[in-house]
């Protein structure tokens, strides 16, 4: 007996351990769950940011910048919480993607001269591209994630150039704030061993100069000088900007036109279509020999050919023909894996794309494998193709294969 008593002691000292477990397991709930709520309001007045002040125009209210020609660049399924947490939870549905693609790596020269020009993805948004003299980088990041504190997408190919590797860089465009486009880690590096020119949309300097790196920031418009007949125009396109969820279109977004002897580079940036002006505007500057154009992560469901946020291959086409460029490079394809495409599903449906518009010159590129472009040529002349007859085209097995 006094063994079973023994026994129910025990077991009445365990129920008890367990019930104050629970209680306490409970109360962090709670406490968490009170946490969360509180952070709606209270967490975003820490986390927002004024990065720029200045007067109201078209894309400015005096507080945040917006896209002029309307708006459509919210976050798909739900807002931006929903859609953070079915990523950090695995439960969005996303095609897999293989953890890592083995790719290229070069050893760039230190400079390419005279009229020649070459251009080397780094991966994502980043290209080096070399000419006169020059050594140009865009959106550098070498980051292994694109998120904060080192959260966020897993880089799947490593960077086609080593940092170490990279020839002194001269100037430096940053299109946006978000994280897989701006990456204060890698501006700080190169602005400590380089110094280079760094030219950005406004607001953005506010950012890059908490890596205590200057930046140059103008408006949609705006141009500086860089050398004898090379410019930098910073030019519209159709996005948005933030680092937190609060900070929403506090710093604006840009594509740029970098104005060259033998024809100009134009990179982007990270787009929607919107209006689908924003190309010509581009190439009222001149004519374009090397176009830098992205064409991934537009797919949020099945059978998405494009998002208010991205184009994909079957608009990044139709700005490839606006453009008039010799030749267009893809990029934000590939390196982050932001969207629901599967990897290699942006350059099989470009490709598939330029063979129902005839175009020549816009094909993908490996990664860190040196890309010489041609000197600019006029184009032929390009026949448009109604978006809803590059549907129809597009409507194959192969195609609806595509994940």
């Amino acid at each position: 007996m006094r063994r079973r008593g023994a026994l129910g002691e025990f077991n009445r000292g365990e129920r008890t351990i367990v019930r104050r477990a629970a209680k306490i397991i409970g109360t962090i709930v709670l406490f968490a769950l009170v946490a969360i709520g509180l952070a709606a309001t209270i967490v975003p007045r820490f986390l927002d940011r004024i990065y720029y002040r200045g007067s109201p125009t078209d894309h400015f209210d005096g507080a945040r910048f917006a896209n002029p020609d309307g708006e459509d660049t919210g976050t798909p399924g739900g807002g931006r919480a929903g859609f953070l947490w079915r990523f950090l939870t695995g439960n969005d549905g996303r095609p897999v993607w293989p953890e890592r693609v083995a790719t290229a790596t070069s050893r760039p020269a230190a400079r390419v001269e005279g009229e020649h020009m070459v251009a080397t993805w780094v991966g994502h948004a980043t290209m080096l591209v070399q000419t006169r003299g020059l050594n140009i980088l865009t959106d550098p990041v070498w980051a292994d994630t694109a998120g904060p504190f080192g959260v966020g997408p897993k880089r799947v190919t490593a960077p086609g150039i080593a940092l170490a590797n990279l020839p002194k860089i001269d100037l430096i465009v940053v299109s946006h704030n978000h994280y897989d486009h701006m990456d204060l880690a890698t501006l700080k590096t190169l602005w400590t061993r380089d110094q280079p020119r760094i030219v950005t949309s406004l607001g953005n300097d506010s950012v890059i100069r908490q890596a205590g790196v200057p930046a140059t920031a103008l408006d949609w418009g705006g141009r500086v000088a860089l050398a004898p007949g090379v410019e930098v125009a910073v030019t519209r396109n159709h996005h948005w900007g933030s680092r937190w969820f609060t900070d929403r279109n506090r710093a604006l977004w840009s594509s740029f036109v970098i104005r060259l002897p033998g024809g100009n580079v134009f990179f982007a940036g990270d787009t929607g279509m919107g209006d689908g002006r924003w190309p010509v505007e581009a190439a009222a500057l001149g004519p374009v020999r090397l176009a830098i154009l992205p064409i991934g992560a537009f797919r949020f469901q099945p059978g998405q050919m494009e998002s208010g946020s991205h184009i994909g291959p079957v608009d990044a086409v139709e700005v490839d023909r606006l453009l008039g460029a010799t030749r267009a490079i893809p990029i934000h394809w590939g390196t982050f894996h932001l969207s629901y495409e599967g990897r290699e599903t942006p350059p099989a449906l470009l490709a598939a794309a330029t063979r129902c518009t005839g175009q020549t010159g816009f094909d993908a590129v490996p990664i860190g494998v040196p890309t010489a472009i041609p000197a600019y040529s006029p184009p032929a002349p390009r026949r448009g193709v109604t978006r809803a007859a590059l549907l129809r085209c597009l409507d194959t097995p192969a195609v609806r294969a595509l994940p």
